[in-house]
């Protein structure tokens, strides 16, 4: 009699396998959301870039929409190392010689020679003022605006160094160092602030009994007029002397701010001639920052172009190919710096300066054509800067632009707006993904379950299909005896 089998069934059942491929059929739309979310996050990435170049040119429209900017000045001279220039916009444009007779300095002072930083000196209080002193150091004249500061010396803190620590702490309108060399150590002090007015006068009250000697700490003082052999002037106080197109002015630092209407003048040396200082428009900064506002639209402009266009070799489309956010943008920025406008009764179009439109699409400067253009600076800047007018036709290139580009990144404005779309969008895929990865578990646990217990039965089925085949076999094998045995 033949035999019962069950190849593959029982203990041999793959389930693992099984519930693998199934569980794979059940993740195929999570794996098509995997692909769509791959391609939201590129358009996501390609919109932060784009908003990245607009605000650029917004930033650079901004500056050049200032009339101030227009008016930027620089100011040249012929020997900087005596006579340093800066201007600002409120300048005027002219040539100025510019001599300095004396450069302002502070005071200078110095003590007796000590044997070193950690020597005794004396106790007691010294008492700084500020003010002024005569040519012959008779008279001090004290500034009334400046209040004259007592500084007390203990036992604790009667030494050089210590005593040179407690003036600097005092802030009395001096410094305090010490200087040492092969005679000794010195105390040395010096105005904080330049000009004859910064002087300084420091008597003391002695504990030693004597106010007035050069002993004790009544050493450290500076008051010629009552006293002699305490501290030597090394540097008088003074202000500076100089004129300016051969008027004399003073000033109390060597630095002029203006003395001439929107020019600083730091003066680093006393000339014996007149240098000459010379103001006029800041031309360089102009065309760069014209220059600057080419780039940002090409910039834009190039980006763009390649985020939206097709290749038909690899049949592949950019991005943001088709993207009607992108595409307005586009235009718009094309239709604004490629139109014309009233503000000025001169230039009406970009190109009219020299900003022109290349084959490529890029725009670049005509440094000839600007650079001509700029000799009629007011007109120049009409046409970026003018606001006179409320309608946009009328208003300068650059408030234009600067409006269109603030409009895009503002918090409501389309691009913005664009990008949160997306970023919304990649959240809902996310939390779809997450429902399905969560679905697909209790699916493998449920197949797994079910194939397992398929896996029990079979494997009963085969040991009850084992039982019978023995069974039969022994019956067959009994008949086959009982037959022999006839």
């Amino acid at each position: 009699m033949a035999t019962l089998s069950s190849p593959g069934v029982g203990s041999g059942l793959d389930v693992n396998s099984i519930v693998t491929q199934l569980v794979a059929l059940e993740r195929k739309p999570i794996e098509q959301l995997q692909t769509q979310a791959t391609t939201i996050q590129t358009k996501l990435s390609s919109f932060g870039l784009l908003q990245s170049y607009t605000a650029n040119v917004r930033d650079i429209a901004d500056r050049l929409s200032k009339p101030d900017f227009w008016t930027a000045t620089t100011a040249s001279s012929a020997d900087p190392s005596s006579v340093a220039a800066s201007s600002t916009s409120t300048a005027t444009a002219g040539s100025y010689a510019v001599q300095v007779t004396t450069l302002a300095q502070a005071q200078g002072l110095y003590s007796k020679a000590y044997t070193g930083s950690t020597s005794a000196v004396g106790t007691g209080t010294l008492h700084i003022e500020l003010g002024a002193w005569n040519t012959g150091l008779t008279a001090f004249t004290a500034d009334a605006a400046k209040t004259a500061i007592d500084v007390s010396i203990g036992a604790g803190d009667n030494t050089l160094d210590a005593i040179k620590t407690k003036i600097n702490a005092a802030n009395a309108g001096v410094t305090a160092s010490i200087v040492s060399d092969s005679s000794g150590a010195r105390l040395v002090l010096r105005s904080t602030a330049t000009g004859v007015n910064s002087a300084v006068r420091v008597t003391a009250v002695d504990d030693d009994g004597n106010n007035t000697d050069a002993l004790g700490l009544s050493a450290l003082a500076f008051d010629p007029a009552t006293a002699a052999g305490q501290m030597t002037q090394s540097q008088a106080a003074k202000d500076t002397l100089a004129s300016i197109n051969g008027l004399p002015v003073t000033s109390t630092t060597n630095t002029l701010a203006n003395v001439i209407d929107g020019v600083t003048l730091t003066l680093a040396k006393e000339t014996t001639s007149a240098v000459t200082v010379n103001v006029g428009l800041d031309t360089t900064t102009l065309r760069k920052a014209v220059s600057d506002f080419a780039k940002a639209y090409s910039d834009i402009s190039g980006y763009i172009t390649s985020q939206t266009k097709y290749d038909a070799t690899t049949k592949k489309a950019a991005a943001l190919q088709g993207d009607r956010p992108t595409l307005t943008l586009q235009s718009n920025l094309r239709s604004v710096f490629l139109g014309s406008s009233g503000a000025s009764s001169v230039f009406a179009r970009l190109s009219d300066i020299g900003v022109e439109l290349q084959s490529d699409g890029s725009m670049k400067v005509n440094d000839t054509k600007l650079t001509a253009a700029l000799a009629n600076p007011t007109e120049v800047a009409k046409l970026f800067s003018s606001t006179t007018s409320a309608d946009p036709a009328q208003q300068g290139f650059a408030v234009r632009v600067k409006a269109l580009a603030s409009q895009l990144v503002a918090s409501d404005g389309a691009l913005t707006t664009r990008t949160q779309g997306l970023r919304d969008s990649i959240t809902r895929n996310q939390t779809q993904q997450q429902k399905l990865e969560d679905r697909v578990a209790l699916t493998k646990a449920r197949l797994l379950k079910q194939y397992g217990a398929l896996d029990t039965q079979l494997s009963q089925m085969s040991g009850v299909g084992s039982s019978l085949t023995q069974s039969l076999t022994a019956i067959s094998n009994l008949s086959t005896a009982i037959a022999n045995n006839k």
